[in-house]
């Protein structure tokens, strides 16, 4: 683990996002709550609330750190057949939080994906990445 004993504390922020493709009938049924596993969206969203929290036992070497704030947002997009993901976390620490959301992300896209393969094995999971971190010595980033 690195040493980050000598950083200031600072209010430290990350936000991810990433998506789960599938087919139209796939996402309508998501969207309609009609999956054998039930509520997909928000068990999805709990489980990437957890992975955040766990991100030091599934990472080697992360930091555990004291969140204050987790958000998951899944949003169904019917115009390219798709499930984003975003995820939002937020400490007052040492070190920085993009790994807490990457993984709120990656967790979440993971559930969406097991609760609705009964429907659709061919669902793909992809485009996670770091939008934006704010706090820390380097500063502020936001994708360009």
């Amino acid at each position: 683990m690195v040493d980050v004993g000598h950083k200031a504390e600072t209010e430290r922020v990350a936000v991810a996002a990433g998506e789960v493709r599938m087919a139209p009938a796939t996402l309508a049924a998501i969207v309609a709550g009609d999956l054998p596993k039930g509520d997909v969206l928000g068990t999805a969203r709990i489980a990437g609330i957890m992975a955040a929290k766990r991100t030091p036992d599934l990472i080697p070497l992360c930091h555990p750190l004291l969140l204050s704030q987790v958000a998951v947002d899944l949003q169904p997009d019917a115009a390219h057949s798709r499930v984003v993901i975003t995820a939002t976390v937020r400490c007052h620490g040492q070190t920085g939080v993009e790994m807490e959301a990457l993984t709120a992300v990656a967790a979440a896209a993971l559930t969406v994906y097991d609760m609705a393969k009964a429907l659709e094995k061919g669902m793909t999971i992809g485009e996670i990445r770091l939008v934006e971190k704010r706090g820390g010595k380097s500063g502020d980033w936001v994708t360009g």
